[in-house]
């Protein structure tokens, strides 16, 4: 290491404190972060790209500094699902400034993983407080039945008013209009558990009526619309 003639001129002066870093919490404990395996939580972030055509939803779980876990979802852009791809086969088994550093393809995947970063050095992570942390496997709790991720897509204008395409519950087969031409509720099929049930053998016409609910005054209605054609 260089120093400059005045530095190596100047008096040395003792330093009196030296505290380390303030303790952060971590999987139920306080832990003072000094180096990157002292790092582990379960946490969420979301990032977007620079034109802000898509975003990413990242969820990881880092044990000792490594990624041991990583859920990748994205909304907006075609080219970010082989993007993800790629990003769910890179981030496991790197350290958390690997990660940091590394091209995830995708620049709204790249801007999560810098959000998941701050949260994650310091301590703002799901599992702070939780003793020893979530297990391998919890990011997937994140999705609903059949594995899908939990996407609400709905359209609207000034001249024909909102159309639900797609809840929590599945995508939107028609919504339920009262008198008034106010929505009332909506029909879905769950594509998760309909999914399920073809590969398991069942019909594919019956699977599909099987995995139809309803939510809100749907029977009530005087009138249903599909939302996609009407």
């Amino acid at each position: 290491m260089h120093y400059s003639r005045e530095v190596e001129e100047m008096v040395c002066v003792k330093k009196g404190p030296d505290h380390g870093p303030a303790p952060i919490p971590e999987e139920g404990k306080w832990v003072q972060a000094r180096q990157v395996t002292d790092i582990s939580g379960f946490t969420h972030g979301v990032g977007w790209c620079a034109p802000q055509q898509g975003a990413c939803k990242l969820s990881l779980n880092v044990k000792e500094g490594v990624i041991q876990e990583a859920l990748v979802e994205t909304i907006g852009c075609s080219g970010m699902t082989h993007s993800a791809a790629m990003a769910a086969e890179i981030l496991p088994g790197k350290t958390v400034l690997e990660a940091l550093n590394t091209d995830l393809v995708c620049d709204a995947i790249n801007t999560a993983m810098r959000e998941l970063f701050l949260q994650i050095a310091y301590g703002r992570t799901q599992s702070a407080f939780s003793e020893g942390g979530l297990e391998i496997g919890a990011g997937l709790e994140d999705l609903g039945k059949g594995l899908r991720s939990q996407i609400g897509t709905m359209y609207g204008t000034v001249k024909k008013g909102v159309r639900y395409l797609e809840m929590a519950e599945g995508y939107v087969l028609k919504i339920a209009l009262d008198a008034q031409k106010e929505v009332i509720g909506y029909q879905f099929v769950h594509l998760g558990k309909m999914m399920e049930a073809i590969k398991k053998g069942v019909d594919a016409k019956e699977a599909y009526e099987k995995n139809i609910g309803t939510y809100g005054r749907f029977a009530e209605a005087a009138e249903y619309i599909d939302p996609r054609h009407q």
